[in-house]
């Protein structure tokens, strides 16, 4: 048999790299010669030279030796903003108790408990010269009619559904209440936020006073936010401000049959040996705000928590947020929707505004060379 494994003294291994080789070269000049692929190739080399980290990489040993002391003063900065951060939270603790008189005097209106004098009522609108004007256009009869008919309108204690009607505009709010919830609510009179006392690891209680209901025997229930004030030692430069870490709540005192945080169903189960069928009630969880005060509990034991918990979390950390900043401070203008069309507004002005860049774009970049921005 004859031997193949040589063709005029060369090796078939060999020819067959030689021409492997020479079919990549050509395609290697093809794909050199197509000008779309080669910018393509220089906008990605373009993009992985000039990223921060691979600049870095580059310096001297000197120069990042520097660079890891300008870091260390960063840290240092991040605990002065942390101090900073502290005694904010001191100040803000101290104007608490001033806007508390007034908050006070909020819930008495609400109630009804106190009527405000005429000029504590006084109030005047934007359209007051608009309806000044039509009210002059009146003729007596009108007004002795709006007047009779006045006399006759329903005079009701303080602001019925006050707070309930502020979680029913706010959406952030009005996602959580059922419709077995909206009850409970109406007997909610006031809410109030309790700072941490001097000394004491920073943290603000939410106060939710319901007035005697069927529902539960609280008079009170509460969240506590546990906050900090400190960069992480693994993610220092991470800190943008005190954070909230953790929450509790409390115990509700449902009364028999009232409790809608659970609802109960009925199951059957079959006896394995005898066949038998039988039916048992159980208990089990059922949405509903007061689930509030119920909350997940932060991982302190280093494990972490799975993506639903923690979305979850989040996003009771953002509820408690949102009552301490807005609901409690404004309450009054959630109650009438002023607080949210503002919020509207200013969210339609953004969208507005980045339009309208858009369509100036390109001047903008043909007088870039004649006014630089710095």
């Amino acid at each position: 048999m004859a031997d193949n494994s040589f063709s005029d003294g060369v090796p078939s291994d060999s020819l067959e790299a030689a021409k492997s080789a020479t079919a990549t070269e050509k395609l290697t000049d093809q794909v050199m010669q197509n000008p779309q692929v080669l910018a393509a190739l220089q906008e990605r080399l373009d993009s992985v030279s000039h990223t921060p980290s691979s600049y870095i990489e580059t310096l001297p040993k000197a120069v990042k030796r520097r660079i890891n002391a300008l870091k260390q003063l960063q840290v240092k900065c991040a605990h002065i903003e942390a101090k900073f951060y502290e005694e904010v939270h001191d100040l803000e603790r101290k104007y608490a108790a001033l806007y508390q008189p007034l908050f006070d005097k909020r819930r008495e209106f609400v109630t009804g408990d106190v009527e405000p004098t005429d000029a504590e009522s006084e109030w005047h609108s934007e359209n007051e010269e608009e309806d000044k004007l039509a009210g002059d256009m009146k003729n007596k009869a009108v007004i002795a009619e709006n007047e009779a008919a006045t006399a006759e309108e329903p005079n009701p204690k303080g602001i019925p559904e006050f707070w309930f009607t502020i979680f029913r505009n706010v959406d952030m709010l009005s996602e959580l209440v059922q419709e077995y919830d909206e009850p409970i609510l109406k007997h909610l009179q006031d809410i109030k936020v309790i700072f941490s006392e001097p000394g004491q690891p920073m943290s603000f209680i939410l106060e939710f006073h319901f007035e005697p209901n069927e529902y539960f025997t609280n008079t009170v229930l509460t969240k506590t936010y546990k906050m900090k004030s400190e960069p992480d030692k693994a993610d220092p430069f991470s800190f943008e401000g005190p954070e909230i870490v953790d929450c509790d709540g409390c115990t509700i005192d449902w009364k028999k049959g009232k409790n809608v945080t659970v609802k109960t169903i009925k199951k059957k189960q079959k006896h394995k040996g005898r066949g038998t069928v039988r039916t048992i009630t159980k208990q089990v969880p059922n949405d509903s705000f007061f689930n509030f005060f119920n909350p997940l509990k932060a991982s302190g034991d280093g494990e972490s928590l799975d993506e639903d918990s923690e979305f979850t979390l989040a996003s009771d950390f953002e509820i408690g947020h949102f009552f301490r900043e807005r609901i409690v401070p404004r309450a009054v203008l959630y109650f009438t929707g002023e607080a949210i069309e503002d919020e509207d507004n200013f969210e339609e002005g953004e969208e507005g505004e980045e339009e309208e860049l858009e369509g100036d774009e390109e001047a903008e970049e043909d007088d870039a060379d004649v006014n630089p921005k710095v």
